[in-house]
């Protein structure tokens, strides 16, 4: 049975905060919060509101019963398992507005924030907020890399640059223990959706037009890979990612075994979630539009818009909305409709000069600069994440593009081989994303593009949270590449990515 949207009662503030607390222990009102070990069954459908409207997450084959499985219960000693970081309420990925929820809830206490990646710094303090900070303000966990760089099967990496700590203001970068003088280097990222996985699994081309060699070849079945599962791509399938976070987040002592990641890899290609139903337009699938996760579910992955479907053209039939039709909605809800559909086209269609962009105007390149649009990488159909292996450097964590935090690490790479070709050959970073994979200079700052499915559900966004709403993801392009959005395009790009 799915949990619906709820109706406005005007309940006194006791009476919530009992229902709340009953919800939490298993009573009828479930709590939002998916608590590993609880036993609870995953509806087929299951609804969850946020603040702009109602994501929905399809379970094929559903309901689930989760007690025993592999996803929802704990598997290692600190009390975590995978529905810790990937809740439904929250696209199967993770908001700050949970996070948060959740240290005031447990005073701090809930396996979320371990101290393994959970904190700042396993050294600190962990009763502290503080030594949280990162979490709770960005919904940023730590990701320990080696150094130097190893690759998925354990071979060793010979980078082509050097990397030191010019600001460590967490201690996991210097000491004894970390840093790369240790053999670690510790970056802090955004945990990615589980859901929808079909689409990240698809394959548009045999090789990878960014970097201008063929994908590398799956080690299970041979077929190439994606490229499109993790920040940095250093996990290929989904089982070198399960063994990934399976020894990093949940701390597991033993491998995980066959049975267990059958049962893991089955549900994780049966979830599929996008809104719908907007708070302020009505549902997604009505008067012409043809969004929500069935039509994920029902579509075939890996379709590029450009000679295909058109992305976001599941609102296509919002951008006419005859006088019978229109005179079913409320005037707001046919403005917001008409906005959706101004956004659809101004993301296809709008384009603006993009520079010095590692991905796209190097290596092989389209040139510097080339003319596109935001379809040029988001251009998957009914997805919106990147058909070829979408490493990409937006600057978002890279100076001088990226925002000027002092909480952050800070990385100084110095180029031993040619010098990076938009940076030149000392490069500052909070995080060198695909060079920490692949030990290339020319890859400081990659980050695999993010599926833009749920957006509204798991704010903040970018990989290092430097968008704290959807206008912010809109603004840092705007100030990225000067592209020129007047404020009606810009809000209607917001509405876009509120019903996706």
């Amino acid at each position: 049975m799915a949990i619906l949207p709820h109706k406005s009662f005007a309940l006194p503030l006791a009476a919530l905060a009992l229902a709340a607390s009953m919800g939490a222990r298993g009573g009828e009102t479930p709590d939002r919060w998916w608590a590993p070990g609880e036993g609870r069954v995953l509806p087929a459908v299951l609804d969850y509101e946020n603040d702009h409207g109602t994501l929905r997450t399809l379970v094929v084959g559903g309901p689930l019963k989760t007690k025993g499985h592999p996803f929802f219960e704990p598997l290692g000693p600190n009390g975590r398992a995978c529905v810790t970081c990937h809740q439904p309420a929250d696209a199967m990925s993770l908001s700050v507005e949970s996070v948060r929820r959740q240290w005031d809830r447990t005073k701090g206490k809930d396996p979320l924030f371990a101290a393994i990646d959970g904190s700042n710094c396993p050294t600190l303090p962990q009763e502290a907020r503080d030594s949280h900070s990162l979490l709770l303000d960005r919904g940023l966990f730590r990701i320990e890399r080696p150094w130097p760089v190893t690759s998925f099967n354990g071979r060793p990496v010979t980078p082509d640059f050097t990397i030191d700590v010019v600001r460590d203001p967490n201690g996991c970068n210097s000491g004894p223990a970390y840093g790369p003088a240790a053999g670690k280097i510790s970056v802090y990222r955004r945990p990615r959706p589980v859901a929808n996985m079909k689409y990240l699994l698809a394959v548009g081309f045999p090789y990878d037009p960014k970097q201008g060699y063929a994908l590398p070849l799956d080690p299970d079945d041979g077929k190439p890979q994606s490229g499109n599962l993790m920040a940095d791509n250093r996990a290929g399938n989904l089982r070198l990612q399960m063994e990934d976070a399976a020894s990093s987040h949940l701390q597991m002592l033993k491998r995980l075994g066959p049975a267990q990641r059958k049962r893991l890899q089955d549900f994780e290609l049966r979830v599929f979630t996008a809104m719908q139903v907007s708070k302020t337009g009505g549902a997604v699938d009505t008067l012409g539009a043809k969004a929500g996760p069935a039509r994920l579910r029902d579509s075939q992955p890996g379709a590029l818009g450009s000679i295909g479907e058109p992305v976001w053209s599941e609102f296509a039939g919002w951008e006419k909305i005859s006088p019978d039709d229109a005179a079913k909605l409320t005037p707001r809800q046919l403005a917001f409709r008409q906005s959706v559909a101004r956004g659809a086209r101004v993301f296809r269609d709008k384009t603006f000069l993009i520079t010095d962009t590692a991905g796209i105007n190097s290596r092989i390149g389209f040139g510097n600069p080339v003319r596109n649009s935001c379809v040029f990488c988001h251009n998957m159909s009914q997805m919106g994440n990147d058909v070829a292996p979408g490493q990409v450097d937006l600057g978002t964590t890279t100076l001088p593009f990226a925002d000027p935090w002092d909480d952050l690490p800070l990385f100084r790479i110095t180029c031993t081989g040619r010098p990076h070709p938009h940076y030149g050959r000392v490069i500052y970073t909070y995080d060198p994303g695909f060079a920490l994979t692949s030990g290339k200079c020319a890859d400081v700052g990659k980050i695999t593009l993010q599926s833009m499915r749920g957006l509204s559900a798991r704010a903040p966004y970018f990989s290092n949270g430097l968008a704290r709403d959807l206008r912010g993801i809109v603004d840092y392009y705007e100030r990225r590449y000067s592209i020129g959005y007047t404020e009606q395009e810009k809000q209607d790009l917001v509405n876009l990515m509120s019903v996706l």
